[in-house]
């Protein structure tokens, strides 16, 4: 049997217990509790309970007391392998990764941990192993999502135009408009929901495809969707065809929820129906169009986005008024989480002086 080790008495009981008491460090606390109670004449195998711990554990963690006092209860944890790649390698594989592979050099569309690995290895002369190129990647900020898709004769620059310059269109755009009227921002679109439904991704076992129904039918309806970010609110309408007439249904709903006393901006894209000239806009309402192929300026899509996902995929139609009641459903979940309308909605191009 090893001899017990003799505590030195740099503290009392009672300091010990204090320092128990008002240390955040649950480990350090019950073992400072334990090195007391051996003070105060308790058996070693007692105390060691008291800590949750066996004899031989207590009689290391009493030369750890001994040598550094109290500190020396606590955890000393690693601080593991340092990296293998530099700093600047680092930010060299980040800005690969950002910018994605080029086919004809990689061979790829996407880039896979595999391709890296060799990659590292070509240009750093480093093996990872496959699995340490995911840990890698999510150290740097990256995780594996799905990609956004672009209309390839999207410019950029009209974008970022657009956003830059919006305080002005706006100012020009409300010129007939009385300063004292509070403006409201609002976002228009509309998605088409049907029994040729999508299907989204789930929790799973790993190694295993879950099943979802999947309607090969085409019966569908559209939701015309509107959102003030600001405020938290929505107008909807759940509408058989996208046309003129269903446009001029929606906007007059629009009109219904702008506050009173209020004048909105309706931000919307360029589909035929959203500029026709027969259209009667309400007096409360002032349109502006979004730049042609850039759905990335309306969080309206944001919004259908979160409504398939949690509300709409998944699922069979059985008839339009399944369709219509999904629709009217699933809008309605969303209006009662005001929180959510001004998550996914803001936007600080879009709302200067609101955030």
């Amino acid at each position: 049997m090893p001899k017990a080790v003799e505590i030195k008495p740099s503290h009392t009981p009672a300091e010990l217990r204090r320092l128990a008491a008002s240390g955040k460090n649950a480990n350090q606390s019950r073992r400072l509790l334990s090195i007391a109670a051996v003070l105060d004449g308790m058996s070693r195998a007692e105390a060691a309970k008291i800590g949750g711990m066996d004899r031989q554990t207590l009689r290391d963690w009493a030369h750890r007391f001994n040598e550094h006092g109290p500190d020396g209860l606590k955890d000393n944890r690693r601080p593991g392998n340092p990296r293998r790649l530099s700093k600047a390698q680092q930010q060299e594989l980040a800005a690969l990764v950002e910018t994605g592979p080029d086919r004809a050099v990689h061979g790829v569309v996407r880039w896979r941990r595999v391709d890296l690995q060799q990659v590292i290895a070509e240009r750093y002369g480093i093996d990872y192993h496959e699995r340490t190129i995911g840990k890698l990647l999510k150290a740097l900020g990256f995780s594996h999502i799905s990609a956004r898709p672009r209309h390839p004769k999207q410019d950029g620059e009209v974008i970022e135009a657009y956003k830059k310059n919006f305080p002005r269109t706006l100012a020009a755009h409300l010129q007939g408009v009385t300063h004292k009227k509070k403006i409201e921002i609002w976002f228009q679109d509309e998605a088409r929901i049907g029994q040729k439904n999508g299907l989204v991704r789930q929790w799973a076992r790993k190694g295993s495809r879950p099943v979802q129904p999947a309607d090969q039918r085409y019966e569908n309806a559209y939701i015309f969707g509107a959102i003030c970010p600001a405020r938290g609110v929505g107008a909807a309408l759940a509408l058989p065809f996208a046309d003129t007439e269903m446009m001029q249904l929606h906007i007059d709903e629009i009109a219904l929820h702008v506050a009173k006393g209020a004048h909105a901006v309706l931000l919307l894209d360029r589909a035929g129906w959203h500029i026709a000239g027969d259209l009667v806009w309400p007096k409360n309402i002032t349109p502006i169009l979004l730049p042609s192929r850039s759905p990335e300026l309306n969080p309206v899509e944001n919004i259908w986005q979160y409504l398939r996902a949690n509300y709409l995929s998944n699922r069979v139609f059985e008839t339009y008024s399944e369709i219509i009641d999904a629709a009217c459903e699933a809008w309605r979940r969303l209006t009662d989480r005001p929180d959510v309308i001004t998550s996914i909605g803001m936007r600080q191009w879009a709302h200067i002086g609101q955030l």
